[in-house]
């Protein structure tokens, strides 16, 4: 009967040294072992040379370093990168790698799935599966560190410098997971990516939001695309349970905004929906008094969505108004669409078993 071993990605730095101290290793090593997995991004223990082959012997009995399994990997005529990552237990999850000349982008997954229904997003049609854990948030990271060939380099020879909690699932939905999983990305002594580097995106879980804030201090990203619940209430239904109002009060509050790090509001552009000269206007009333800039995102296709992209004439003009009030209105990019890689386009073909059960946060499961 094989043994089950503990895999150590996404045990925070104390729980690493508990598990170690267990098995008769000094303090010392963890740090060591620490900045082996983080820093250099071994996965053999063998080849953590500052520590005797008895002991990595001992450690390779009872762990593991593993990462999530490349189903696929997918780069664009554009150079954005897709990986399908899939997990011991079959589930799949999708995490996109965006480049720019001087720097690059990772669009981290939070879940299998999503239960938000946003019906303008891809994701929004498959069910949530389950949570990820923190060790399978901070693998996806891994994998990129490892297909782009950046471990131990020096940050500035780095293109990978930027993490975006906004792949698949809704990050405060599993707020224990992703607090974990950034306070490992963060370490200063490991993968050591900045707070201020990292933006977790969110359709707007009030409650959660100065939470957030308060005990990661990354940068927030608010996903708004309507102006009016009516309408918001369609796109975005967790708007039914948390209304505009509501939302923008949480952000005012938002313990790390200030005016170098604004809170960014994502705005999808959807044509004849909430593209018009009107909605631009009241989006602009809408952020008085908030730190603020907005990203307008071309929408991007996916089979059988009931909706068209606003046309370049009309989104150039909704920047204008934006731009004019004083707000920062640079639209988006299209990365990778033709990979379905581009934001709103992100999908795997996982499935909940008959009858598993899904907690989000502290609410009650959804079966």
């Amino acid at each position: 009967m094989n043994k089950i071993k503990t895999n150590l990605i996404g045990l925070t730095r104390e729980e690493l040294a508990g598990k170690l101290k267990t098995l008769g290793f000094e303090s010392f090593r963890a740090k060591q072992i620490w900045q082996w997995i983080y820093v250099k991004g071994v996965t053999d223990f063998a080849r953590m040379s500052s520590i005797a082959k008895e002991s990595q012997a001992k450690l390779a009995e009872h762990f593991t370093v593993d990462r999530p399994t490349i189903a696929k990997d997918l780069v664009s005529f554009d150079h954005t990168r897709k990986w399908l990552l899939e997990f011991p237990d079959g589930n799949k999850v999708e995490t996109v790698f965006i480049p720019e000349e001087d720097r690059g982008a990772l669009c981290v997954s939070s879940q299998v799935g999503c239960t938000l229904t946003c019906t303008f997003c891809h994701t929004g049609t498959m069910p949530l599966v389950r949570n990820l854990t923190a060790g399978d948030i901070v693998g996806q990271v891994m994998i990129a560190r490892d297909g782009l060939n950046e471990w131990n380099k020096k940050r500035e020879d780095c293109l990978f410098t930027n993490i975006v909690m906004m792949g698949m699932g809704e990050p405060l939905f599993n707020y224990e997971n992703v607090a974990r999983a950034l306070t490992i990305i963060m370490d200063g002594e490991g993968i050591a990516i900045s707070k201020r580097r990292i933006t977790l995106s969110t359709s707007g879980v009030v409650p959660m939001i100065e939470r957030c804030g308060r005990e990661l201090g990354v940068n927030l990203a608010i996903s708004m695309h309507a102006v009016r619940d009516e309408l918001r209430d369609e796109l975005v239904p967790l708007n039914k349970k948390y209304p505009i109002a509501e939302l923008l009060e949480a952000c005012r509050n938002y313990p790390a905004a200030n005016n170098a790090r604004r809170i960014t509001f994502e705005y999808v552009m959807l044509k004849g929906i909430n593209d018009s000269d009107t909605d631009a206007r009241e989006l602009v009333r809408l952020l008085k008094d908030i730190h603020a800039k907005v990203n307008l995102i071309p929408w991007n296709p996916w089979p059988g969505a009931p909706y068209e992209t606003s046309s370049k004439t009309r989104i150039d003009t909704f920047a204008r108004i934006v731009n004019a009030a004083g707000y920062s209105s640079p639209v988006r990019k299209t990365r990778g669409q033709d990979i379905f890689a581009a934001c709103g386009q992100l999908k795997s073909d996982s499935e909940r078993k008959k009858g598993e059960k899904v907690w989000l946060g502290n609410s009650q499961p959804i079966t």
